[in-house]
């Protein structure tokens, strides 16, 4: 090239190169190489980006299609306003419920209610979840149960407790007021119990001295007319399944209400008895043959209604008992108390002399024969409602079922877990 810049008489003119095929292909398959390295990472993210957002897509349209599902499954009982494209919106202004009818509340305005959910609005939580107290705009105060996303009770669970109890009126069942289903927020609406629940008073040294032997009394008997509701009166046949002193709320004039539907169950026509391959309940009222069996009937709610009565009669938890050298709860304590006529000794001592020994003495007598260990020895919820209020002809009761307390029962372990157990005799 150089030479040929030499040669040249400064005329311009075209300039043939002629190279080898070997260098020119290289070039080619050089230039090939990196635009394919730029090109592939670029296609490779474009597609990446455009499935991320097909999903995203996909994924947003499949919570909305399971939140209407779960909508859905509530219609018959769920009054709202609202289309699937609208937020549904707190109707309760004027704290009334049209008919059997719930409101659907909005997941914002219960946010407001309970102040965010703060520490100092909880009232308490179990298995489901927490529950808070809340205050609507017009100053009605709400009880707002949250069911946690670690609970045990899940959808199904959350759907038969808004079903069943949407159908069921009486003054002693607590009142549902709506529920609340946005996202992943499942949120059940009661009338507010001031009063929080019976064992915050029962065993309670400071507060026990609000239940006098009248107090009790009357507690006792709405227990009982609440429980032959669900039985026998109610348009649907319903066992509780989960009958205990923390799942009895008052209200402000100390009026007993069962609360906690979500285990129960709905009998039809003339079924009464089923079995389930899942036990749940709290162990100390469950009867044996549903901890054995998985049998429920409403004779177990008849077993945990005679816990219930010998709780409020003595004071004591049935499994506050612990003896080394045998199994021993309240229910077997009581019995033998009642064998050796010390009745009276059952009694709580805090009510001193302040009571009446005939209504005491037929309270300990139909606990007793409500916890038998057959449920066929049991009486009926309607039978129990007779003996409370009349004088009649009541069978002397037969031993309760053993109980062999955990090793957490000790004293000073918090769990309270037991296992029901028949006491087998020869004939």
């Amino acid at each position: 090239m150089m030479n040929v810049s030499q040669q040249s008489d400064g005329r311009a003119g075209n300039l043939y190169l002629k190279r080898a095929d070997s260098e020119f292909l290289t070039e080619v398959r050089t230039r090939k190489v990196v635009i394919w390295k730029i090109i592939v990472p670029v296609i490779i993210s474009l597609v990446a980006i455009i499935m991320g957002v097909l999903g995203y897509m996909y994924s947003c349209k499949r919570n909305k299609a399971n939140e209407r599902g779960r909508s859905k499954g509530l219609q018959g009982v769920l009054k709202t306003n609202t289309t699937d494209n609208e937020t549904p919106r707190n109707m309760f202004n004027d704290g009334e419920c049209e008919g059997d009818e719930l409101q659907m509340f909005n997941l914002a305005c219960l946010a407001i209610a309970t102040n965010d959910y703060c520490v100092e609005n909880k009232l308490g939580e179990g298995g489901f979840g927490p529950v808070y107290k809340g205050k609507l705009e017009n100053g009605q105060q709400i009880a707002v149960k949250r069911l946690s996303k670690s609970s045990g009770q899940g959808i199904e669970e959350f759907k038969n407790e808004v079903v069943l109890i949407s159908k069921l009126q009486h003054r002693n069942l607590v009142k549902l007021l709506g529920c609340c289903v946005e996202g992943e927020e499942n949120m059940l609406i009661y009338e507010f119990m001031p009063n929080k629940s019976l064992d915050v008073f029962l065993f309670d040294p400071r507060k026990k001295s609000c239940l006098d032997w009248d107090r009790r009394f009357d507690i006792i008997g709405g227990i009982a007319r609440g429980l032959l509701y669900l039985h026998r009166d109610s348009r649907l046949r319903v066992i509780h399944r989960d009958l205990k002193v923390s799942n009895i709320l008052l209200d402000e004039d100390m009026i007993p209400k069962i609360s906690d539907f979500g285990m129960a169950r709905i009998f039809g026509g003339n079924q009464t008895i089923d079995n389930t391959n899942r036990v749940v309940g709290t162990f100390g009222y469950m009867s044996p043959e549903y901890v054995m069996g998985g049998t429920f009937s409403e004779k177990s709610d008849v077993f945990s209604f005679g816990v219930l009565v010998l709780e409020v009669v003595s004071g004591k938890r049935n499994n506050s008992f612990y003896s080394p050298e045998q199994p021993l709860n309240l229910l077997l304590h009581a019995w033998s108390l009642w064998n050796e006529g010390k009745w009276s000794e059952i009694l709580d001592e805090d009510l001193g002399d302040l009571n009446s020994p005939f209504e005491v003495m037929k309270c300990i007598h139909i606990g007793l024969l409500c916890c038998q260990n057959r449920a066929v020895d049991r009486p009926t919820m309607a039978e129990v409602e007779l003996m409370l209020n009349y004088e009649t002809d009541r069978p002397s009761p037969k031993e309760p079922p053993y109980t062999v307390p955990a090793v957490s029962d000790k004293p000073g372990h918090s769990s309270s877990n037991n296992v029901t157990l028949t006491r087998i005799e020869g004939r």
